[in-house]
């Protein structure tokens, strides 16, 4: 590929972009180059990341059967004039899951209100976000299957018969206060659904699992992301970027805009395969969209030749187990290089093919 020079000191003013404040959520690599690909959502989200996200089912590209499945529900509880059953979204980090809530609140003209089960660490936190809930109102729990079993147990009967019961005093002066709750919705968002208790899970009216995007759907979303952005982008482009983004919509639009800065920076009208390209080399994403962390994690397993349990993986890369479950190991499980079974992990065909290893060495 032919070499692009940067212009960083004639780079035009008027063309420069304000930089954005998000702080994404990332993995050191060997203490160099942050992961552009981590899929863990930012804590720090600004306005314009907002922006990318679509409000409408209009705008929503994937996911087509859980789309149908919502859309029918929805219509049959807005003719009832009810709320929607609680619903389970579940799957890896990055697919949509917030987005599709928002659209879900949209859709019933509901209000919603935001939470993530690490801040309920109290009863007290939760009776105060279910009692300022009014008729209607949607819940939205992230990473609920974080939830401790005493916040669970004040949950049930939250979301079975609406109604709140608080124990005040302790011993024989011990009572029970019930306190009615107005209908409402929780939506409860997590990407391990076996870490849910069963009677957690049981209590949710739908449950949908959100797979992974293929790259068309993945390009649509870049070419309308970049509409927003108030740029054009060739189409060759985009499918490049959609090619190396996991099959998730937030590390495209997390890398659009990497190659953004890239675009601007060469005076560009319009963002090119060429630039595009570079760009993603730089940042060190290859063309299956693995970066140093998924080939050290690979290289670990495929060296070892034998089956290997998580946290001898998570000593042998210095990466915590979570951040193996939950931001490298799905899109590579998905994809067919690595194998999970009882005794270990384990190193696919796919997996030695890439590393250009062998069982018994180098090729």
């Amino acid at each position: 590929m032919e070499k692009i020079t940067l212009n960083f000191e004639e780079a035009s003013p008027k063309k420069t972009h304000k930089r954005e404040s998000i702080k994404p959520a990332v993995e050191e690599i060997d203490g160099a180059e942050s992961r552009v690909v981590c899929m863990q959502a930012a804590s720090d989200e600004d306005r314009t990341e907002m922006s990318l996200r679509p409000s409408v089912w209009e705008d929503y590209i994937g996911q087509e059967q859980i789309k149908q499945n919502l859309k029918v529900a929805i219509l049959g509880a807005k003719k009832r004039n009810e709320c929607l059953m609680h619903t389970l979204l579940f799957g890896p980090p990055g697919l949509g899951k917030t987005t599709l809530s928002h659209i879900i609140a949209y859709e019933m003209g509901a209000n919603i209100k935001v939470s993530a089960a690490p801040m309920i660490e109290r009863a007290g936190d939760l009776a105060a976000i279910l009692t300022n809930l009014n008729s209607g109102d949607i819940l939205f729990i992230d990473e609920i299957h974080r939830l401790s079993p005493a916040i669970e147990e004040m949950l049930y009967p939250a979301m079975e018969d609406f109604r709140l019961d608080i124990i005040t005093g302790s011993g024989p002066a011990a009572q029970t206060i019930k306190i009615d709750l107005p209908p409402f919705m929780l939506i409860g968002a997590t990407t391990r659904a076996g870490m849910l208790s069963s009677p957690l899970r049981d209590r949710f009216g739908m449950d949908f699992r959100l797979q992974f995007y293929d790259n068309n759907e993945l390009g649509q979303i870049i070419q309308k992301a970049a509409k927003k952005l108030s740029r054009q982008i060739d189409k060759q482009a985009s499918d490049e970027i959609a090619k190396r983004s996991r099959g998730t919509p937030r590390i495209a639009l997390r890398l659009l805009r990497r190659v953004r800065d890239f675009s601007d920076v060469n005076d560009e009208v319009c963002i090119t395969l060429k630039t595009t390209q570079y760009a993603l080399e730089a940042l060190g994403v290859n063309e299956l969209g693995f970066d140093a962390l998924d080939l050290r994690y690979l290289s670990a397993i495929a060296q070892v030749k034998k089956p290997i349990g998580l946290n001898t993986i998570a000593a042998m890369i210095s990466e915590d187990e979570d951040t193996i479950q939950d931001l490298i190991e799905p899109y590579l499980l998905a994809n067919g290089f690595v194998e999970r079974s009882a005794r270990g992990r384990v190193a696919t065909t796919k997996t030695y093919e890439l590393l250009k290893l062998s069982r018994g060495g180098l090729f």
